[in-house]
């Protein structure tokens, strides 16, 4: 049962991060529902992160287990918005 445990413990770690480009498409009302919609955002943080990323180009929109990345990533990626997984570097070895 150790094996189950570390697994489980694994799944709830901000091992990935979900970060948000800028693609000069979408409106910011659409970029602000998405993020509330699927990153479970408040209405203020969405609205931040749709500015941080007009202004610097992407943004860390969600972090945690890869997998939940990756769902929400997929999710994003179907309604048109670029977004790439990363990695924490505190994670990375090597």
């Amino acid at each position: 049962m150790i094996y189950n445990s570390y697994i489980y413990y694994m799944e709830d770690l901000a091992t990935h991060k979900l970060v948000l480009h800028n693609d000069d498409r979408n409106s910011f009302l659409y970029v602000i529902a998405c993020l509330i919609r699927f990153c479970e955002h408040q209405p203020v943080q969405a609205e931040q992160c749709a500015l941080i990323v007009h202004r610097n180009g992407n943004c860390t929109v969600k972090s945690g287990s890869y997998i939940d990345m990756l769902e929400i990533s997929e999710s994003l990626s179907k309604l048109d918005l670029k977004v790439s997984i990363k990695e924490y570097e505190s994670n990375m070895r090597g």
